[in-house]
């Protein structure tokens, strides 16, 4: 068990966080948002066919971006079984996921801009009202967590 933590914890570490994406239903992603709303913003039949491509997008690319965490995890596991692991291949292998983590990205979050490009007038501003309300419930939740102060040691 600790073995395991260490890998993980030694992997972000070297090759820092890989990005979150494709949640279509989180609700810190804005417009992962309006899956709680989508029966309200009485989408036509292209936008729900558009719709469904941006979640099956979303769905793939999270299965991407866990394989890819997965091959992280086995470089590093690989090195560590060595007497002196190469810590930056893995950082390089590392590197190299991310880049193509950041790549499907920006396609999904490209995939969710041109729908929300063809809501009506009505749809963007139940859209705006439904992000807003999520983003207001998250500071709020966020007020409520204790600050933490760097320390001075």
């Amino acid at each position: 068990m600790k073995s395991s933590f260490f890998t993980m914890v030694l992997a972000a570490t070297l090759c820092a966080p890989l990005p979150a994406l494709a949640q279509p239903h989180a609700d810190g992603v804005p417009l992962g948002m309006l899956a709680k709303i989508k029966t309200q913003l009485n989408l036509d039949t292209s936008q729900q066919q558009q719709w469904d491509a941006v979640i099956a997008q979303s769905k793939a690319a999270r299965a991407t971006t866990r394989a890819n965490f997965a091959q992280l995890r086995s470089a590093l596991q690989t090195e560590l079984a060595k007497a002196e692991p190469d810590l930056a291949a893995v950082a390089s292998v590392g590197d190299g996921l991310r880049e193509q983590n950041v790549v499907l990205h920006k396609q999904v979050r490209d995939a969710w801009l041109a729908l929300y490009a063809n809501f009506t007038p009505e749809q963007k501003a139940l859209a705006r009202d439904t992000i807003q309300a999520g983003l207001d419930r998250l500071a709020a939740r966020w007020a409520t967590r204790p600050s933490v102060t760097p320390s001075t040691e």
